[in-house]
């Protein structure tokens, strides 16, 4: 019986008639080292949840098993993904919003932003929620609207104390929460509000010029040029990934999309609207495509590191307001200061 029983503790206590695994004590210390004669493969359980190194595995906030499967020649076709008809009468009513506000009393645009802002605001607290991370948000909320008022009617200096007194708020609020996750919350909230309130004070910036509504109208439409541009090369001719680990569906010929009409937006709006050089449309459009891919991917990174498909639900035929601002948040700081550089005195309005 002692035999027996020797035999079973060895096996894994399957039963007598398993298979002895003849162990070494360095084996029977080690913790770590998994014997395959001892595992039973009947009983193993797939682990849900995707790991770090294991990204390819999971697409979109869905394991890539549930996924549509690939064609015979190995490559994933690449799909519209949206609603289109809704997705354009959503872009519609938002690019009539733009127009109007800009080129009626362009300080009515600061507050269309602003309430955009705002409600990504929220957005993003709820998607950060998801994984235990506990936004800031009344103080990022407040100094956040503080930051971009300042930068449009007063000096940017003002606007720069706004930013470092919300940043001490959001270190202060979190105080109230116990030491669990502090780091964690306050960092959250440090990275939120240079991400979403500190690029519309750049808006701000623009459009506190004397031709801002102009200058406000050309980072807008460079915007939609990169985003328009690349759904559309990438539906028709889209056949090689650009970063799949990151965004499956970003192509390369996605890219020269994009590339086109943002050179052809440059070249029209910066000479035409600003009277600056057809040379400075086009390096604007060339900075506004790179910075724009960027946003998008710093996004698609965002969501996959949550893991969720979307930001939010709120736009039909475009997810929520986040997805919809990916581009236009990096994009803000560059397009200013290129235009500050390129035209520091525009046409006047």
């Amino acid at each position: 019986m002692g035999l027996e029983k020797n035999a079973q503790e060895d096996s894994g206590g399957v039963g007598i008639g398993a298979p002895r695994a003849v162990r070494t004590q360095a084996q029977r210390t080690d913790p770590d080292r998994i014997e395959p004669d001892r595992i039973e493969p009947d009983r193993i359980e797939p682990d849900p949840t995707p790991h770090a190194g294991e990204e390819e595995q999971y697409v979109n906030g869905q394991p890539a098993e549930q996924q549509p499967e690939p064609p015979l020649n190995g490559r994933r076709p690449i799909s519209a993904g949206r609603n289109l008809p809704a997705a354009l009468g959503v872009a519609a009513v938002m690019g009539g919003l733009v127009v109007l506000t800009l080129f009626t009393v362009k300080a009515t645009f600061l507050l269309y932003v602003g309430i955009i802002v705002t409600l990504a605001l929220f957005e993003l607290s709820r998607a950060l929620g998801s994984r235990e991370i506990n936004l800031p948000l009344i103080p990022i909320t407040i100094g956040g609207i503080a930051m971009v008022t300042l930068a449009y009617w007063t000096q940017t200096k003002w606007a720069l104390a706004a930013l470092a007194v919300t940043g001490i708020g959001v270190l202060a609020w979190r105080l109230r929460g116990g030491a669990a996750g502090y780091v964690r919350d306050v960092t959250a909230g440090l990275f939120t509000l240079l991400y979403l309130p500190l690029a519309a004070v750049f808006v701000a910036l623009m459009l506190s010029e004397a031709d801002g509504a102009r200058r406000a109208f050309i980072f807008i439409v460079l915007t939609v040029c990169s985003d328009t541009g690349g759904y559309l090369a990438g539906i028709l001719v889209g056949k090689h990934p650009l970063v799949p680990s990151i965004s499956p569906k970003k192509t390369w010929e996605g890219l020269g999309g994009s590339t086109v009409l943002c050179l052809l937006a440059g070249a029209l709006t910066v000479p035409g609207l600003l009277g600056g050089a057809l040379w400075q449309g086009l390096l604007l459009g060339v900075a506004a495509v790179a910075i724009a891919t960027v946003g998008d991917l710093v996004e698609s990174m965002i969501k996959r590191d949550l893991e969720i498909k979307d930001m939010g639900h709120l736009l039909p035929g475009h997810g929520g307001i986040m997805d919809r601002l990916d581009s236009l948040l990096v994009m803000a700081p560059v397009v200013w200061l290129l235009l500050a550089l390129f035209v520091p005195n525009g046409h006047s309005v």
